[in-house]
């Protein structure tokens, strides 16, 4: 799964995989602080974090007839990021990938 020519891809590729696969990644690049690693643990966070926020907004607002569409845009960007992760490269998601990099900067 992992090319360990690539210093932090088992990193990257763990924090695509649900949230607490994000924390554990975040735990697991504590000591080594790679770049690569931080990068795809910052677009993970932002792509769970908004998937649960869009969830907890359309719950509360009785929009349940968006789930499905939010299902698909979830899915699409998680699939971007995460095949960024297997092909060893740093491409920020599309539209948000750079202010999840500027929001989440206290990932390090």
């Amino acid at each position: 799964m992992s090319d360990p020519s690539i210093p932090g891809k088992t990193t990257a590729v763990v924090a695509y995989i649900t949230i607490v696969g994000c924390l554990i990644a975040i735990t697991m690049n504590i000591e080594d602080k790679n770049a690569y690693a931080r990068f795809h643990i910052r677009q993970a966070f932002g792509i769970h974090v908004l998937f649960h926020a869009l969830a907890i907004i359309m719950t509360y607002a009785g929009y349940a007839y968006l789930a499905i569409p939010v299902y698909l845009f979830y899915i699409a960007i998680w699939i971007f990021g995460f095949l960024q992760a297997l092909n060893d490269k740093t491409k920020p998601l599309p539209l948000l990938g750079n202010y999840f990099q500027k929001w989440f900067k206290f990932i390090s």
